[in-house]
């Protein structure tokens, strides 16, 4: 079994429901659902209660909807709890994990120490007991490390996903709760570097940070300092970080298993500027505070390596995070500003708030030099991209079609929603510099797809995706599977990628 740095652990339990010993065992229901009739002994357990709720339409199975009734007899939990996952006919596995986290915050606020999950919805119990130990695991996250008093509930002390009559899956299904605890944990750990004041986590703490990680996880992890990136003439990359007091670092991690093939060697790229000012180009005051999560992509990538190794994915994989600040120094970039990226492509920089393309076109060009045969960037990268699709879904780029079908397809099965957008050659026009190869911004029009038409062209002839999380690393109101703040969005995304490479290899 895969070992496991945080608690508590989640665990299965094969018992039938009446003899799981817990303080809350939740039952999810579907909308319209007789659940006393599904779940045999569940009315004398209850004393009726959960009739009469339903009678009164307390409870109706609407997603995310809660009622919890203590116990009476029989049973040996304490309380039940129904959890609503909406109309049978619009369930998915998001569905089942966003009911899971949902329901564990839910019984992290009652200081429930013991929960137990009831896997009883029509879908594959292994896949149901991985997205349930990943929604579970994703409730422990908790973003109060600097509050001195009023910090959040105490995590439960226990929790299982409980599958009556296992029988002879039971190997199967540990399996199952390894992944789903990998997962949830890797994309905590995501959270956890997004939500560090940039003050805290700056470039060469970020990399120290992500460095650790990567190698309790096994990874081999090297870090290049400013000498090392400026003796690669990774001259965007300096470009960005000349106007801060704060030295840049590049964060390389592979994973390189027995027995890979040579091909394909999967490299992921992420955007890691631990603050964004805007450079010369300021940005407004407001709202700038959230510029410490401008690293998210290059958390992710730390996440999904992390996850990567500790699963044994069958594949080699490189893990990129160009990391720096933005800053308006003295010696900041200025916009009229040419740079010249490692691989020779000269820049024009008409704003220097559009610096995360920089620096990830110095990391697209150094996951090829280090083999990658496929890549992947992921960025906080335009508000265009926010204005395009909200906060519901990440923008994806890139080509082959073939190449972006395999994105999104891991996309879904991770439970991070990508949306495709179009990279026609005609937004090229829009990057075309009178000095230069190309300029750093193509204006307002279509600025997501301009952007994303940029990275392109330090992509090589190389599948190429770019994942623009602007608007899905950090939500700006709770909803009930996902409180104020980072998300850990594409960390799965990224995992499932690279154990999907059956598909488009």
């Amino acid at each position: 079994m895969v070992q496991s740095t945080s608690s508590p652990v989640v665990t299965l339990a094969t018992s039938a429901v009446a003899e799981v010993e817990s303080d809350l065992v939740i039952l999810p229901m579907f909308e319209g659902e007789s659940v006393v009739n599904a779940v045999p002994g569940l009315s004398d357990a209850t004393g009726g209660a959960i009739e009469r709720a339903l009678a009164s339409k307390e409870i109706q199975g609407k997603p995310y909807e809660l009622f919890l009734t203590p116990v009476v007899r029989g049973w040996r939990a304490e309380r039940v709890a129904l959890v609503g996952a909406g109309p049978a006919s619009d369930f998915t596995l998001e569905r089942l994990r966003r009911l899971a986290t949902a329901a564990a915050l839910a019984a992290r606020q009652r200081r429930v120490t013991r929960i137990a999950f009831v896997h009883r919805l029509p879908v594959a119990a292994a896949d149901a007991v991985q997205v349930i130990t990943e929604g579970l695991t994703l409730a422990l996250f908790t973003g109060d490390r600097y509050k001195s008093q009023d910090k959040s509930c105490p995590a439960p002390e226990r929790m299982l996903v409980v599958v009556a009559d296992a029988g002879s899956s039971v190997a199967a299904l540990e399996r199952a709760i390894d992944r789903g605890r990998v997962l949830g944990e890797s994309s905590n750990l995501a959270r956890d570097l997004c939500n560090e004041p940039a003050n805290i986590l700056t470039p060469s703490v970020f990399a120290e940070r992500g460095a650790a990680l990567a190698r309790s996880a096994g990874l081999s992890v090297e870090v290049l300092d400013e000498d090392e990136i400026e003796r690669l003439q990774m001259g965007l990359l300096l470009g960005v970080s000349r106007g801060s007091a704060e030295p840049p670092r590049v964060i390389v991690m592979t994973h390189d298993p027995a027995g890979a093939p040579t091909s394909p060697v999967l490299g992921l790229v992420g955007k890691g500027i631990t603050f964004d000012t805007g450079g010369i180009s300021i940005k407004p005051a407001e709202g700038m505070d959230r510029m410490k999560d401008d690293m998210a992509g290059g958390a992710a990538v730390i996440g999904a390596m992390r996850a990567i190794s500790l699963l044994q994915a069958p594949i080699k994989v490189i893990g990129i995070v160009p990391a720096s600040e933005n800053m308006p120094g003295g010696r900041a970039t200025k916009p009229g500003d040419v740079l010249t990226g490692a691989g020779g492509k000269t820049v024009e920089v008409l704003n220097t708030d559009a610096e995360g393309r920089l620096i990830l076109g110095d990391g697209l060009w150094y996951a090829q030099r280090l083999g990658a045969t496929h890549l992947v960037d992921v960025a906080t990268l335009t508000g265009a991209c926010v204005v395009a699709l909200g906060k519901v879904a990440s923008g994806l780029f890139g080509r082959p079609d073939a190449w972006i079908d395999a994105v999104r397809r891991a996309s879904v099965r991770a439970g991070d929603r990508a949306w495709p957008l179009p990279i026609y050659d005609e937004y090229t026009e829009q990057l075309r510099s009178e000095i230069a190869d190309l300029v750093n911004t193509g204006g307002r029009p279509a600025g997501a797809c301009t952007a994303a038409v940029f990275l392109k062209e330090f992509a090589g002839s190389l599948p190429w995706a770019h994942l623009d999380i602007a608007g899905t690393a950090w939500a700006d109101e709770p909803k009930p599977w996902q409180p104020k703040g980072p998300t850990g969005v594409a960390v799965r995304t990224l995992a499932e990628l690279a154990f999907s490479s059956g598909e488009w290899a």
